[in-house]
């Protein structure tokens, strides 16, 4: 599998790194389902939103994915400091850390509410009583800001062992391996608050 994964880098970088991403965005999802929220159906019989799973999968693949790859390029280009490595390397994480977060998160939170207007839970429509832009706010106001703190408890560490051992070319494929528990969270923690638009389409 890595021999393979290694040919199609060398082949077809940008695309091979948008698919993983794509596949470990949706496997996130799928571990917060089943084994963080567990919810159940009218029988009590475990259930899945297959929706949901897509919606993190297309936003992996077709924004994060590219964005990140091209985000590690300027990093590696445009943050040289070689009279001294350890600051270089600190630089880049503080870069990552001040500018790629916020804007990633952001995009993350818009993402999702705007899918979950156009494809909701059940795959036809999305919340009604709720504009494009109500949803987009609503999402960033309740989520964003908890989703940066957890961001800086988590990933500085990982970026500063990432940008100092790993080779440029791998670096995507680590951020998604240990972001298979992180997308696990985003994919949970953006669920919240929508019991309460649920509500308020009943209403």
């Amino acid at each position: 599998m890595l021999t393979w994964y290694r040919t199609a880098l060398t082949k077809r970088p940008i695309l091979t790194q948008c698919l993983s991403t794509s596949f470990l965005f949706a496997a996130g999802d799928v571990i917060a389902q089943q084994a963080v929220e567990r919810q159940l159906d009218d029988d009590g019989r475990p259930t899945h939103n297959p929706y949901r799973t897509l919606r993190m999968a297309i936003y992996g693949g077709g924004v994060f994915g590219p964005l990140v790859v091209n985000w590690y390029r300027f990093l590696q280009t445009a943050v040289r400091i070689p009279t001294s490595p350890n600051l270089e390397i600190v630089s880049r994480v503080a870069l990552d850390q001040a500018v790629f977060t916020p804007v990633n998160l952001t995009l993350f939170f818009s993402s999702m509410a705007t899918m979950e207007g156009v494809m909701g839970d059940d795959g036809k429509k999305g919340l009604v009583g709720f504009g494009t832009r109500e949803r987009v706010r609503k999402k960033l106001r309740d989520n964003w800001l908890q989703g940066l703190k957890a961001n800086w408890t988590v990933w500085p560490g990982v970026q500063l062992v990432n940008f100092r051992f790993v080779p440029l070319e791998h670096r995507v494929l680590v951020v998604n391996l240990v972001s298979l528990g992180w997308n696990s969270y985003l994919s949970y923690l953006n669920q919240q608050g929508k019991g309460k638009e649920k509500g308020r389409e009943v209403l």
